[in-house]
């Protein structure tokens, strides 16, 4: 009776979330942590499940979503505008500060900026993103991951953190600003440091979370630990959402081949949130 409700989105049909969703279930270690509602789409892009997920949670008929992966490209053919499950779950929920978080192994990163031409990182940057992006990283820490007091790391842009402006002023006009700023309500905040030394501390326990400024920044070392177990997390949403940290994968799909780890960790992190989130509320 206490277990939590757990929706499922199988994907992309063509793809290989239905399998790894089946293989995940299949195992029984996976299948006792919880009530599971598998939504399969009726269309070819998965959206539909997407959409009716999304209705039955804002009705509080489950405790968390996991989706298995689509294609943004084939949503948007046809005919919907499409930037991806973080942006459309967002929107769909009227919520204007959210964030993504990937978690694997010893890593959780946060990512300031999403999916952007690096070109244009430093162009998009601002104080009130990054003060954004670690007021959330702080949230989730203590609500959902049952941290009280969070140690977050932010990473500089520059390689050297900018050698005080000499390679990059991006630390100096925004990054120690924001942090700064801050401070007072997230003590244990840390940085700028440094992109070469910032992942090694996190990986050996000495930050909680680890917030990049841009996309591979920070999950190139996540990948690099957990290539087959990272998980997504979406930030700011009025319910717990998960995802495996991998695409539709086609060059494999209905191959039977599919390696079901990253989704059984989604499901078991997404279970770990709610279980969590019941003993702080």
């Amino acid at each position: 009776m206490n277990r939590p409700i757990i929706i499922i989105t199988t994907g992309d049909p063509r793809g290989i979330g239905p399998e790894v969703t089946k293989k995940a279930l299949q195992d029984p270690k996976i299948r006792g942590l919880a009530n599971f509602f598998v939504i399969v789409p009726e269309d070819r892009t998965g959206f539909d499940a997407i959409k009716k997920a999304v209705g039955l949670l804002k009705n509080k008929k489950a405790d968390a979503l996991v989706t298995a992966p689509v294609n943004k490209e084939a949503i948007n053919k046809s005919g919907v505008f499409f930037q991806g499950h973080t942006e459309y779950l967002a929107k769909a929920t009227d919520t204007n500060r959210f964030a993504m978080m990937l978690c694997g192994g010893k890593l959780k990163v946060t990512t300031v900026t999403r999916h952007v031409p690096l070109k244009k990182v430093s162009g998009i940057l601002t104080q009130a993103k990054i003060i954004e992006a670690a007021k959330l990283t702080d949230h989730a820490l203590k609500k959902y991951f049952g941290i009280k007091e969070p140690r977050i790391g932010v990473c500089a842009l520059n390689p050297h953190c900018g050698e005080g402006g000499k390679i990059g002023s991006e630390e100096q006009d925004m990054i120690i600003p924001a942090i700064k700023k801050i401070r007072r309500s997230i003590p244990g905040i840390q940085g700028p440091i440094s992109g070469d030394v910032i992942f090694y501390m996190a990986y050996h326990g000495k930050l909680d979370a680890v917030m990049s400024m841009y996309h591979d920044q920070g999950l190139g070392p996540l990948k690099m630990v957990a290539f087959e177990k990272g998980v997504n997390v979406t930030l700011g949403l009025p319910f717990i959402r998960t995802s495996p940290d991998h695409g539709t994968a086609y060059d494999i799909a209905h191959k039977g081949i599919a390696d079901p780890g990253s989704m059984k960790e989604a499901i078991k992190l997404a279970v770990k949130m709610c279980m969590i989130n019941a003993k702080t509320n």
